[in-house]
């Protein structure tokens, strides 16, 4: 969920064991000795808990335990969304633009935007999730459209150029080099790097290893098509065929083995897809660098990647989405059951707040929820549906936020950024896989900077297989609090062992279910691409159509599906 790599324009095989080292055997070699924790305690006078998601919501659904007294008559809307992420935003704004208002929009959460909303720890905003978006490609032409409407981009010479005040400020990203002749337990001792490329102490092979990998996504790009959103390009064979392997297999295949360059690679697939280079397929793991600008070699072209950003992250930009649609969001109400007939959709819910059930009837109804969780709204089978629904994998992940008294004093080298990530394989003691750093969140801060500090630490539990993956979503969801803080802190005392000390609050927010993972053969799956077409009355529009989760994938399918609504009820000339 961190901006990628600099010098990129982008973005292990096996664990060892899901306690040990978390050094991968063969494919991704260890990048220190050995798996090494500083015991950390949680002073208990710090504040926090988990905020965010009400886990109890979901598996109460799930264990059929919601109350059965009804609430109020039926209520009749023409169309119905499921699911206030980017993607039941999307469609609902595209709807309202054709004149279509008459729809309501039903969360589980208290507050809408799914995976991209923000928080406020003691006045401060912070993310609670995706943080960053992408100046959008050529492609991205819905996304493009949106945001120029919001004053975020402007054409200048035939591409997009950004509102400074929103583009993500300098110093943007750095990459903590641990010291190999380190003999502190569980500190980490080293400097930061500017960029999240390793430039320094390379071999030969290794930048012979980087010449290549960018010849390669540029080989792809070229004759492969790939594309951002993903379905705006055909598929083909080609791109099937990437699908059909994981990406370490990909490259061991190709003979890589230099350790700073599968390093990075790693890094940028449990940063895009929550999961390793083992877990997702080829094509994933060569889909962010070739359907953007691809793989920049140390030294040559621009420094950065141009990324908006705020301070309560993507939190900003639902918010706006959200911003028009007033009360037709109905936030606590968990969705039961969805039933489609000939002449119309019937649709129970339970309001959280209230303890009792709704039902709606409406002509069209858009189902913007991860697949799992529709097939089991479905009262009837919907045969693509069940054939995908048991063949999506999804990523746990814990955002945390984490309030100091003052800032931590730093190590030497490049100065606090925005994005500081550890170039290591290392888990901590219970969580074997390494975190993905941590985002300065007021680094974006228009008024001068005071007084506490802010930073959000980023943790992407989807492993390198499903076991994996399956024992961090049980450990997330069981564990208490104080023990997740607690790792957190470990993961952030090894760079800076005054931190501990400063905290003043910690806010953590679990994903169960967090992003769907490109794993082979779920992207071309032919089920996958018949879920994009109208089910009669039934519309689904969530990023599990493009196997993946970022704004501009969700954002684009919830368009699509707005627009299948307006043809059906004969709005289509009224399309934006």
């Amino acid at each position: 969920m961190s901006a990628h790599e600099p010098g990129l324009n982008s973005a292990r095989r096996r664990w060892l064991s899901a306690a040990g080292m978390g050094v991968a055997t063969g494919l991704l070699p260890g990048l220190s000795s050995c798996h090494r924790t500083v015991p950390v305690s949680l002073r208990p006078d710090v504040q926090g808990g988990w905020v965010g998601a009400h886990v109890d919501r979901g598996h109460a659904w799930r264990d059929a335990q919601t109350p059965a007294a009804l609430c109020a008559p039926p209520r009749r809307v023409h169309t119905l969304i499921i699911g206030a992420g980017v993607a039941g935003l999307s469609a609902a704004r595209t709807l309202m633009r054709a004149g279509l208002d008459d729809l309501a929009v039903l969360d589980l959460e208290d507050e809408p935007g799914g995976n991209a909303r923000g928080h406020r720890m003691r006045g401060l905003p912070c993310p609670l999730g995706a943080h960053y978006l992408p100046m959008p490609g050529p492609d991205a032409t819905e996304v493009a459209q949106w945001l120029e409407e919001l004053g975020l981009i402007r054409q200048e010479h035939g591409r997009w150029v950004g509102d400074e005040r929103h583009l993500c400020h300098s110093p943007q990203e750095r990459l903590f080099i641990p010291d190999a002749t380190q003999d502190k337990p569980g500190l980490w001792r080293g400097q930061w790097r500017e960029g999240l490329l390793l430039q320094q102490g390379l071999s030969a092979d290794d930048l012979a290893q980087y010449r290549r990998f960018s010849q390669d996504v540029s080989t792809a790009s070229r004759d492969l098509g790939f594309a951002m959103p993903t379905t705006k390009r055909a598929w083909h064979a080609g791109l099937a065929a990437l699908d059909q392997v994981t990406f370490a297999q990909w490259l061991r295949n190709k003979g890589y083995t230099s350790k700073p360059l599968l390093w990075l690679l790693d890094y940028a697939c449990r940063d895009d897809y929550g999961a390793g280079l083992g877990r997702v397929s080829a094509w994933a793991g060569l889909h962010y660098f070739a359907s953007r600008h691809g793989f920049e070699l140390p030294g040559q072209g621009e420094a950065h990647d141009a990324v908006l950003t705020w301070p309560e992250g993507n939190g900003w930009l639902t918010r706006q989405l959200a911003r028009d649609l007033g009360e037709r969001v109905q936030t606590g109400q968990v969705a039961l059951q969805v039933e489609a007939s000939r002449h119309e959709v019937a649709v129970q819910s339970w309001h959280a707040g209230h303890q009792c059930r709704q039902t709606w009837l409406a002509q069209q109804v858009i189902l913007c929820v991860p697949l799992f969780v529709a097939q089991r709204l479905l009262r009837m089978p919907l045969p693509p549906l069940q054939e995908m629904a048991p063949r999506m994998a999804y990523a746990p992940w814990l955002v945390s936020n984490v309030l100091l008294s003052k800032a931590f004093t730093d190590r030497p080298g490049m100065p606090l950024s925005w994005d500081n990530v550890p170039y290591t394989t290392e888990g901590v003691a219970g969580v074997p896989m390494p975190a993905l750093g941590y985002v300065d969140a007021r680094h974006q801060s228009l008024a001068q900077v005071t007084g506490p500090m802010l930073l959000t630490h980023y943790w992407a539990l989807g492993g390198q297989d499903a076991a994996q993956g399956q024992a961090m979503r049980s450990a997330l969801l069981k564990g208490a609090w104080s023990d997740w803080a607690q790792h957190v802190l470990a993961d952030l005392s090894r760079i800076h062992p005054d931190l501990p000390g400063l905290v003043q609050q910690m806010d953590l927010m679990r994903y169960g279910h967090a992003m769907s993972i490109p794993a082979p053969g779920i992207r071309g799956h032919a089920a996958l691409a018949a879920l994009g077409a109208p089910q009669g009355r039934l519309h689904f529009a969530h990023s599990d159509l493009s196997a993946y989760s970022v704004l501009e994938e969700a954002f684009t399918q919830g368009v699509r599906a707005a627009r299948q609504v307006l043809a059906a009820s004969g709005m289509a000339r009224q399309m934006a």
